[in-house]
């Protein structure tokens, strides 16, 4: 057996390192750095056995040609926010419940390897322009989501290798970039060194790939497979290059350019394909800004956006105080295993595009989907284009709020509040607005919610907190808040605007905008720079030119435009270098995880938790249970819905406020819930009577079955009035009747929710009929045992005219499947015609297959348990 390991003495340390010069040989030079990242992971897994298998697979990929071959993957931690952790948790209870209940020890169920755990997506905006709105707003969070919090510290105290960073530490990719992230991993007590490699439940963990550590998004389901020691199994991915060239020019941030890379990357068409930066512009951006870029990566539809590690990694580590024995470590390792960045090296790609940094501009994004990309100045014209009128420019309502009014203007999200220099850049404009007697229009909802407490810090010592609070800009926490949908009521005057038929428009620094996602209200949002929120707040109004519109008037009456008040880079790089103190980071950290209100919830600490039949919040899963079985087969199945394109998560399963008057907004008000503060669907995902009562509610999930369907309800054959979908799937299950859904293309895209995959599940659906799927979704779908086929031919579900009284037929049983397996569905009309349809198992790999004939992830952990 050849020894795949070398032999590396870090000064006084003796340590060990997958050889990867000499196990791939020449064929290391050709390889993207992603994939040499696999390599090693898959080495490491494999050992020496799997040393020939790779080096035919990777010999075979540098030629262009295709293989069957899977790549073993285990990462060296995990990391999870509060909205994906407690239905994740709630299925461990649920196992360990189900475990005890068939005679195994409940008690040896807890995650192999570490899991952190922050809790960012639960802090609503609520009060706002206002100093005291990070404590009210943080006093709100405790009151509304206390009894969901203690089951997550029962959890961290009834089960090792798992830590929750309580609210107030800031958001998941950020605590990532500026504590967890170690860029080479040593296992304690050992001398085996490696690359840091991670997964998380959110699709914006990429967002580590800007400081050249490998991770990627996955569902919750998929993570409690890795969990309880199971590794992941990829397919050789394809790798798609983009060669960066030239400068970013004065005046064009981070942003600019990350919209612009999800734009041309989106036209490409990446979806799950690992993407990859190089060439000379590579060396001119910050960790920064590469952070900002790739945490896009779900924008832009890939699993990665993946910077190599360089001396501008060296550089970020040392910003944020992490130790000088690491900063020497890191660059002799990474050049010993030909991981270091080579700005020379030109490696094969399976496909490659040239972005010129010196052609990008002013930009935002918009205003239904983070990919349509428009010049900051033409948000009038695409706000028209999409809503099929022209903005009145009579302002004359009841409040003065004119047509296409910027309603929200919220600098929010890990994308871009986790960049001090776009922070310190709004700062610098909203400084000399203040200076120019500038004021928000008063109908704009303003918030300020970084990724870190350590912003505030560096905001202080800028002297720049006051001047954005004076533009309305005070705190309001450390969380996702407006850019996960927790916006918090609208000001009444814009309920009021949107009542008259009027537009208004949220522009966030955020990453989707998808309609419904900022607000259940607003369907118009732009993605934005932090400094360009900041100036659509004081316009108030969607306007052609917000780079030359006058925004005001300064004290002597002249017209102040963008150009006067935005700071020049000599500007922001001295409010910088004044601004960032290493230490803020562990410090700010250190004080906010000393939260008293967390400190002092009270949790169970016994082994099983202790599920409460009058809660709200929590209930024992109905799937995880050892009596799902497989759902593949042979059978005829009623269509519960008929969908179109661009079918998001967000759409499937909502995160916003519930509806006092919806399904599951009268099932909480039921067992006594306020029907004034019922908080959002993300807080209820460990209640499944919540999630399944919220499925499809968004107004723009249209169900093409029948004319006329209100969002979340179904025509079911031989009803004569439409029913709530989860009503109509126990109709049919009654009969005997299985269930499918039909959708059309990107089916599943946007965030990493799993309950938009545990919601189909429990509506009784044995699969999902789409012309495509995103990655993270299709993966969730099979982890629920439900199976995604894919359309192959020129079949569109939603133009097809389909009735409740049609049926698909799918023949597909448990040995019949197989990798990307073809199969021919049949339409039977209700007139007895039928018609054929061109489709394939979207399964790609052996894992897959075999979790879907258990039932899904979770049957199957159990039974590996037993």
């Amino acid at each position: 057996m050849p020894n795949l390991y070398a032999d590396f003495q870090l000064g006084p340390m003796h340590c060990t390192h997958i050889d990867l010069r000499s196990a791939l040989g020449t064929t290391l030079s050709r390889l993207p750095v992603v994939l040499r990242l696999l390599a090693e992971n898959h080495l490491r897994q494999t050992g020496a056995d799997g040393l020939a298998d790779l080096q035919a697979a990777l010999a075979i990929w540098c030629e262009g040609g295709e293989t069957a071959f899977e790549l073993t993957f285990r990462p060296n931690r995990l990391l999870m926010h509060d909205t994906t952790c407690t239905p994740a948790l709630a299925d461990i209870a649920g196992l360990k419940d189900a475990l005890a209940e068939a005679g195994g020890d409940p008690a040896g169920l807890f995650p192999t390897l570490p899991v952190e755990v922050s809790v960012d997506h639960s802090l609503s905006v609520d009060r706002y322009a206002a100093r005291e709105a990070l404590a009210v707003n943080a006093s709100a969070e405790i009151r509304r989501n206390g009894e969901r919090y203690a089951f997550m510290k029962w959890a961290s105290l009834s089960m090792q290798n798992l830590r929750v960073n309580p609210p107030g530490t800031g958001i998941m990719h950020t605590i990532n970039l500026e504590q967890l992230a170690t860029v080479l991993a040593r296992p304690e007590g050992g001398s085996l060194v490696h690359p840091d490699m991670l997964l998380g439940t959110d699709s914006h963990t990429p967002m580590i790939n800007g400081i050249g550590v490998l991770g990627w998004g996955v569902g919750g389901l998929e993570a409690e497979s890795v969990m309880f020691g199971q590794s992941v199994s990829l397919a050789m991915p394809e790798i798609v290059g983009v060669r960066l060239t030239g400068h970013l020019r004065p005046g064009v941030l981070s942003t600019d350019l990350a919209l612009t890379v999800t734009h041309q990357l989106r036209k490409l068409g990446v979806a799950g394909s690992f993407v990859e930066f190089f060439g000379p512009g590579v060396g001119t951006l910050s960790a920064d800004d590469r952070a900002v870029i790739a945490n896009m990566a779900p924008e832009y539809g890939a699993t990665t956006g993946y910077f190599p590690v360089d001396l501008r990694t060296i550089d970020y580590l040392r910003r944020t105080a992490r130790p000088d024995a690491l900063l020497a470590q890191i660059p002799p390792v990474y050049q010993a295993m030909g991981l270091w960045y080579d700005p020379e090296a030109h490696p094969r790609y399976d496909r490659e595009i040239t972005l010129d940094l010196g052609a990008i501009h002013p930009s935002l994004s918009g205003p239904r989907r983070p990919q349509d990309l428009h010049r900051a100045d033409q948000s009038r014209a695409a706000v028209e284009a999409v809503i099929g009128r022209s903005l009145s420019r009579d302002t004359r309502t009841q409040e003065g709020v004119p047509d296409g009014a910027v309603g929200i203007a919220a600098i929010t999200s890990c994308t871009n509040t986790s960049d001090p220099r776009l922070l310190i850049t709004a700062g610098l404009l909203a400084r000399k607005a203040r200076q120019a007697g500038l004021h928000p229009q008063p109908w704009v909802k303003t918030s300020l919610a970084p990724g870190s407490p350590s912003a505030a810090d560096y905001l202080a010592r800028a002297g720049l907190q006051d001047d954005l609070g004076a533009m309305g800009f005070d705190i309001v926490g450390f969380g996702c808040t407006t850019c996960i949908g927790n916006s918090g009521p609208l000001p009444p005057e814009i309920d009021n605007a949107l009542a008259e038929g009027r537009a208004v428009v949220a522009v966030l620094s955020g990453n989707r905008n998808f309609p419904g996602r900022v607000h259940p209200s607003l369907d118009l949002g732009f993605l934005a720079s932090p400094p360009l929120v900041i100036a659509y707040a004081l316009k108030g109004v969607v306007t052609e030119g917000i780079l030359t519109t006058t925004l005001g008037t300064g004290p002597e009456g002249q017209p102040v435009t963008l150009a006067d008040l935005w700071p020049s880079d000599a500007e922001i790089d001295a409010a910088l270098n004044a601004a960032i103190e290493p230490r803020d980071v562990p410090e700010a950290f250190a004080r906010a995880s000393a939260n008293e209100a967390w400190a002092g919830l009270d949790a169970p600490r016994s082994n099983r938790f202790p599920w409460d039949p009058a809660s709200r919040y929590l209930r024992r899963p109905k799937f995880a249970s050892l009596a799902e079985a497989s759902r593949l087969g042979v059978y005829e199945a009623a269509p519960l819905l008929v969908l179109g394109d661009d079918m998001t998560t967000d759409h499937i399963s909502p995160a916003g406020r519930i509806d006092a008057a919806s399904e599951a907004g009268r099932w909480l008000i039921e067992r006594g819930a306020d029907a004034k503060d019922l908080n959002v669907y993300a807080a209820y995902r460990g209640n499944w009577e919540v999630m399944l009562r919220g499925l499809f509610t968004n107004r723009l999930a249209r169900n093409h079955l029948s004319e006329g369907l209100a969002p979340g309800f179904t025509q079911v054959d031989g009803q004569t009035e439409p029913l709530p979908l989860h009503r109509a799937s126990d109709l049919y299950r009654d009969a005997g009747t299985p269930v499918v859904i039909l959708a059309g293309a990107l089916y599943g895209m946007g965030s990493s929710r799993d309950w938009a995959a545990k919601g189909v599940a429990l509506l009784g659906a044995r699969a999902l009929i789409a012309r495509s799927f995103e990655r993270i979704h299709r993966t969730n779908l099979i982890g629920m045992g439900v199976l995604p086929i894919r359309i192959t031919d020129d079949f569109v579900p939603a133009e097809a005219g389909l009735t409740p009284a049609d049926r698909i037929r799918v023949s597909l049983p448990d040995e019949a499947l197989e990798i990307r397996a073809p199969l021919t569905l049949i339409l039977r009309r209700a007139d007895g015609s039928e018609t054929p349809i061109a489709a394939m198992a979207d399964v790609e790999t052996r894992q897959e297959i075999e979790t879907l004939r258990h039932g899904g992830i979770l049957p199957s952990i159990l039974r590996a348990r037993l």
